[in-house]
């Protein structure tokens, strides 16, 4: 009864690492304000998948086969929020930052991954392949938790820095909404991706 950890944290490595909702959001956050003023978005940004972690180790799951229409409930209504958080993106101009305006703080990042339905596959997956049956729900949630812990701490930051420096590359130049329209399709694509793509990952 264990978690098997050196396969999750390979497979938890492809999904926090490659482009999706959250990252895309914490790419434009990084290039619109700069990595500093960012960085209380990527604190509740990581923080926040913590709020599905948990929850889905302690028996959502069990919810699930008995209301599964409060899940597909959830699953439109986080697409819709990440396609209009891509729409935003595409329309975004990274130029310096208006004086009134201000970086999205802890509390805009905590919400970040309970409404990314590439979170909620991830962590299912994560559950249901990497987890030996019998293991206690306290041991294989903790486990789960630590390892995307360790995981956003290091990567995300990686892609709000990577924001700032494209921003200080593309600023201004007729290459700007090219990439701003990419990344929401990146984004939106993501989504799609987990929601008719057929596959738990």
């Amino acid at each position: 009864m264990s978690v098997a950890v050196t396969s999750f944290l390979v497979f938890g490595a492809s999904q926090v690492g490659t482009p999706g909702p959250a990252n895309m959001a914490l790419l434009a956050t990084g290039a619109r304000f700069g990595f500093r003023a960012a960085l209380p978005f990527v604190a509740g940004v990581v923080i926040g998948k913590q709020f599905v972690i948990w929850p889905v180790g302690f028996g959502l799951m069990e919810l699930a086969d008995r209301a599964p229409y409060v899940f597909d409930i959830l699953k439109w209504v986080s697409a819709a929020y990440i396609c209009w958080l891509a729409w935003k993106v595409a329309h975004l101009r990274l130029g310096p930052a208006d004086a009134q305006a201000t970086a999205p703080g802890f509390l805009a990042g905590l919400i970040v991954h309970p409404l990314n339905p590439k979170a909620w596959a991830m962590i299912v997956a994560g559950f249901t392949n990497f987890v030996d049956a019998g293991t206690p729900a306290l041991q294989a949630t903790l486990t789960i938790s630590i390892c995307l812990l360790s995981l956003q701490l290091l990567l995300h930051p990686i892609w709000t820095l990577g924001g700032d420096r494209i921003a200080r590359t593309v600023a201004g130049t007729p290459a700007e909404p090219h990439l701003m329209r990419a990344l929401a399709a990146l984004t939106v694509a993501s989504v799609l991706f987990v929601l008719f793509g057929g596959d738990s990952t």
